[in-house]
């Protein structure tokens, strides 16, 4: 049963003073709700009613309750209802004790904030990413598998490979330098495997506390500069894992535009998981050549993301995110996605590692690779290069990170070192991207805007290359 709402007294006199004059007559309304209206004037019932009521004595009784009142009756009338509906509320609410704020919440303001969020994010990547993942990974680990297979898989494989098959053709095939065996799944299971397996420990562990989603609200001012927004953290720190992968996760950024400057910059500035850790690991015994590359790349991914936003057409994205709370990581949720992501990660590029290393035999076999090689060896040199470091680019173009290892392959032997080594992991990083990215690049972005996409990024990782190192001798700089 419903309470009858108590209007102010003059109203509820008026009410009362035009159900008189209604009377008995019939309606689907009720008298007290006909008198209300036209209390109010509706001109509905007004025009309804017009002919029966003496409409005179009506129009006295509102301007007089008009006087009384001090407000519009329809207004006055408004008021009280909304006050009912206010006083049921209250009565049927139940108000909880006010609660403190999560146990956390300081913990997400010094996430989040400018001041304190820039030097946590800083101690984030240096721990986790550059000691973690470049040192321990990309340098411990690696060293250790690497000489082992170079003392004792390889040379065994060698010779069981040479007892087996008497042709050298079929040997180079599966051993010697270029090998399936002790190229392709050497450096597939020696140089990635430890390193992809650091880096998806490490991106587990951010993903699980809930800092990922912190760290898209912190940097969100700062991408609408080069024209993406927080939201662009995901594919470009999925780029980290694998750029194939994270091209295909731009599908879910807002605008056509955004995706665009994404795409670009991932094809450009951002390393896989395996090309950073061999970088890191190459570079982390020369802190003033990390320093360098490190600096390079920001720039370039600042710069070359402004003048994309300024360039690329369309509207700014909004910016909208569910933050999870932070909590301490789950060690099995942890071990759980580290296993999954690596299970599908190891077997999509063990197959291409295989495949990178049949295409090089026939490109050695048919003499395609030593053409395109000799034709590369005076850029390299123009680089400042060795003009060894021609296949390494080459077989770049087939995996990142086959050409990052062909580089660690070049630094160990004492061929790529110093100011060679940084203009050398400068370039590599920047130049065009394997061709699984670009296949998917094809198939998010199209045909014209990967070649447009790719042309640009060969002509800027060589033409950088080349002015980086004229800047570091002219600097005089000591690696």
């Amino acid at each position: 049963m419903f309470e009858q709402i108590l209007y102010p007294s003059p109203i509820e006199t008026a009410i009362t003073r035009i159900e008189s004059l209604i009377g008995d007559r019939k309606n689907q309304l009720s008298h007290r709700s006909m008198a209300l209206l036209l209390l109010q004037k509706d001109p509905s019932l007004r025009s309804q009613l017009k002919q029966e009521l003496n409409f005179a004595e009506i129009e006295r009784i509102i301007a007089e309750t008009e006087a009384a009142i001090s407000e519009s009756l329809t207004f006055a009338i408004a008021k009280s209802r909304h006050q009912l509906a206010m006083e049921i509320e209250q009565d049927v609410t139940i108000h909880p004790h006010q609660q403190r704020a999560p146990k956390h919440e300081w913990l997400h303001q010094l996430t989040i904030h400018p001041v304190t969020g820039i030097p946590i994010l800083v101690l984030v990547l240096y721990f986790g990413v550059y000691q973690f993942v470049g040192v321990f990974g990309g340098g411990i680990l690696v060293d250790g598998i690497e000489g082992f297979f170079e003392s004792q898989i390889n040379p065994l494989v060698n010779t069981v490979i040479a007892t087996i098959f008497p042709w050298e053709m079929i040997q180079d095939l599966f051993a010697n330098d270029y090998g399936i065996i002790t190229l392709g799944i050497r450096y597939a299971v020696a140089i990635v495997l430890p390193i992809v397996t650091t880096f998806f420990l490490m991106f587990s562990l951010l993903e699980d506390s809930g800092y990922l989603p912190r760290i898209s609200l912190l940097l969100d001012r700062l991408f609408k500069t080069i024209g993406l927004s927080g939201r662009s953290i995901i594919p470009l720190v999925l780029g980290l894992g694998c750029g194939t992968m994270a091209t295909l996760v731009t599908r879910t950024l807002e605008s056509k535009r955004e995706r665009i400057i994404a795409t670009l910059l991932l094809a450009l500035t951002i390393p896989c998981s395996a090309q950073l850790g061999v970088i890191l690991g190459l570079l982390s015994q020369e802190p003033t050549a990390l320093f360098v590359w490190g600096m390079v790349m920001v720039t370039i991914f600042l710069g070359i993301g402004f003048l994309a936003g300024k360039i690329v057409s369309g509207e700014a994205s909004c910016f909208y995110m569910e933050i999870p709370p932070l909590r301490v990581p789950s060690l099995n949720a942890i071990l759980t996605k580290t296993y999954v992501r690596l299970k599908w990660y190891f077997w999509e590029i063990l197959p291409l590692f295989i495949f990178a290393s049949v295409l090089i035999w026939v490109g050695k076999l048919t003499g395609l690779f030593d053409f395109i090689v000799r034709g590369l060896e005076p850029i390299m040199l123009w680089l400042g290069l060795p003009k060894e470091a021609a296949p390494t680019f080459l077989y770049g173009f087939f995996r990142r990170d086959y050409g990052a290892a062909g580089m660690f392959d070049l630094h160990s032997s004492g061929i790529l070192a110093g100011q060679q080594l940084v203009v050398a992991a400068v370039t590599l990083t920047l130049f065009i991207p394997c061709i699984a990215q670009l296949q998917f690049m094809f198939k998010e972005r199209g045909l014209k805007n990967t070649i447009a996409i790719a042309s640009f990024v060969i002509f800027f990782a060589f033409s950088l290359g080349y002015l980086l190192n004229q800047l570091l001798t002219i600097m005089e700089l000591s690696f």
